[in-house]
């Protein structure tokens, strides 16, 4: 008898099918959620492992999804070198205040991502703010991959293909939580850079290497959507994007006083905005 009739001869029944299915409990592959969190193999040094949240390696082409509450830090590593993360944000309760990638460059005159920037709603407040980057290779500018472009250029980008778009998984992480394909807006990505020369071409400067993280802070309850998938701009021919690790912990938001609250006088307002919300609502 073959493997494939052997197995579905155990699963014929209901009986065996449950106890194939319970046979897996434990089972683990390369990129998975580790539940509970707190049972991460290597926390974030500093931090408890009852203070961990989230915990997840998310394999290339493929996503995952999370609402965090306020003060929470997420911590995105690159173990090879060749993840891509493709990032959308929402206010968790409020979804129709979302990410703006234009504000987030317009007001703070920056188009280049960093420790010390932040990621403003279209509504002028704070979503998150980057609090640590080994990295430097990110993009505001160019978006993620598309079902036309990743089809044109692999032969597919449907989400179940061998080269997804991230705008696909993204609208599918987006379904998960009540929301439509309209209110995936703009992404900004980590981990594959692009600068912009003095000629205004568009310049893709790849990956830092190998172990790199960035870190963002919730500044309110958030929704965060991720796409591991290759950057749109990434040279190489084939579909390439190593694993992500995901890892978010309790902490502390941003508050009056802190260096980052008065770093410029446009993020200083973007945060007396978002506490305005806050404290109205009782959550601040």
């Amino acid at each position: 008898m073959s493997t494939v009739s052997a197995a579905a001869s155990k699963t014929a029944s209901a009986h065996g099918a449950r106890d194939h299915a319970r046979a897996q409990q434990g089972a683990k592959a390369d990129a998975m959620p580790v539940l509970p969190a707190s049972s991460w193999p290597a926390p974030v040094e500093g931090v408890a492992a009852e203070d961990m949240v989230w915990a997840e390696t998310v394999a290339g082409g493929n996503y995952t999804h999370k609402t965090l509450a306020r003060g929470t830090e997420l911590r995105l590593t690159d173990p090879t070198g060749d993840a891509c993360a493709h990032v959308v944000l929402h206010s968790a309760d409020r979804p129709w205040e979302r990410l703006n990638v234009a504000d987030t460059v317009k007001v703070l005159w920056n188009a280049y991502l960093g420790a010390g920037h932040l990621l403003l709603s279209d509504q002028g407040r704070v979503l998150a703010s980057i609090t640590q980057d080994t990295s430097g290779r990110h993009d505001a500018l160019t978006g993620t991959s598309t079902l036309a472009r990743n089809t044109e250029r692999y032969g597919d980008g449907s989400p179940q293909s061998a080269s997804p778009a991230g705008r696909e998984l993204l609208k599918l992480a987006a379904l998960k939580n009540g929301l439509a394909p309209r209110d995936v807006p703009p992404s900004v990505s980590f981990f594959q850079g692009v600068r912009i020369a003095g000629d205004g071409s568009t310049e893709f400067t790849g990956s830092a290497g190998a172990g790199v993280s960035v870190t963002l802070r919730a500044e309110q309850p958030l929704t965060v959507l991720v796409a591991n998938v290759p950057h749109p701009l990434d040279p190489r021919p084939a579909y390439t994007c190593g694993h992500l690790e995901v890892l978010a912990y309790r902490a502390a938001p941003t508050a009056p006083g802190d260096a980052l609250w008065d770093a410029t006088p446009e993020g200083r307002r973007a945060f007396l905005n978002t506490a305005e919300l806050l404290t109205a609502r009782g959550i601040a």
